[in-house]
């Protein structure tokens, strides 16, 4: 097998040319635009960070997935589990709330409709100390195989949840662990959303046609996300603190040709727990020591690609 020097050195410099870094080739690509035009964002901002803060706990089934066994027999109730995510809404979110004040940013919350209807008081606090109030969905139940009014019944509940408690209408949607189906844009755009955030292809947000009408994806990622790197992959809160500045540093760099978004997730009752909450402060304030950082909410992010000309289209 050809070494990747024997392979240059025969194929010459059109051989080099073909494995440059994507990167590197998409940037040569854009040159006949103004920097401007391709870097920056529409306000100015170099690299933009947007934070979720996810409301489920409280909405969650009984004996829903946690880290017990999950060894209870039938007919039994996981009292030490149901503890685990009561955490989510007695501490995690009103520590994360404190923390979000004392760094001077705005996060979105994706809000579970039965989560708020159990917990108004918190979902207003949320609103009221001036974050997003998103959706996702009314209950823990999967939507991709619902049918078309089943699945719009269950996206406007939740919506209509959200609404009635905080007095805010959803304009922004996450489906249970990511999964849509085929009619959910459909459904959204119908319902008067804005932008979705159940896709990873991405780091930066776009613009796809809907029901023949404009509408923005605000990438997700799972790669700097509390629910799989600290309660999946049982990564310490140093370690993810360490892999998300990493991701940091690189987007960073990568701003200065393109137009990048980085997205950070804590649900409430991982994110919510003290040394989480320590190394989100951290994380945030090591963005902040970085010119033209700016952090908000995806309400705000899809709005400003929708009408930013430049957007990538798909």
């Amino acid at each position: 097998m050809s070494t990747r020097r024997t392979f240059i050195k025969q194929t010459g410099a059109a051989g080099a040319l073909s494995i440059l870094p994507f990167t590197r080739l998409f940037a040569d690509s854009r040159q006949t635009s103004t920097r401007d035009n391709t870097a920056r964002w529409a306000d100015g901002s170099r690299l933009v960070v947007s934070l979720s803060m996810q409301f489920e706990a409280g909405g969650q089934p009984d004996n829903a997935e946690s880290p017990f066994p999950q060894n209870m027999q039938q007919g039994y109730r996981d009292l030490p589990a149901a503890t685990w995510y009561q955490y989510g809404y007695k501490e995690g979110i009103p520590r994360m709330l404190d923390n979000w004040d004392r760094l001077g940013i705005k996060v979105t919350s994706h809000m579970v409709g039965t989560a708020v209807l159990n917990h108004p008081e918190l979902a207003k606090e949320i609103v009221r100390r001036g974050h997003e109030a998103a959706a996702h969905g009314m209950n823990w139940s999967s939507q991709y195989n619902l049918s078309y009014e089943a699945e719009k019944k269950f996206i406007k509940d939740g919506a209509d949840a959200v609404k009635q408690v905080t007095g805010v209408m959803p304009v922004g949607y996450n489906a249970n662990w990511l999964r849509r189906g085929e009619n959910t844009l459909k459904i959204l755009q119908e319902l008067g959303f804005i932008y979705h955030i159940d896709d990873l292809s991405r780091d930066e947000p776009f613009v796809i046609q809907v029901n023949q009408r404009d509408f923005a994806v605000v990438p997700y990622t799972l790669r700097c996300n509390d629910i799989l790197l600290i309660e999946g992959k049982n990564f310490s809160a140093g370690q993810f603190v360490e892999q998300v500045k990493m991701e940091f540093d690189q987007l960073y760099a990568e701003s200065a040709q393109r137009r990048r978004q980085m997205s950070v997730s804590f649900h409430d009752r991982i994110g919510g727990t003290p040394q989480m909450v320590k190394a989100a402060h951290d994380i945030v304030r090591y963005m902040q020591d970085h010119k033209g950082v700016s952090f908000k909410r995806k309400d705000e992010i899809a709005r400003m690609i929708l009408q930013d000309k430049t957007a990538v289209r798909e």
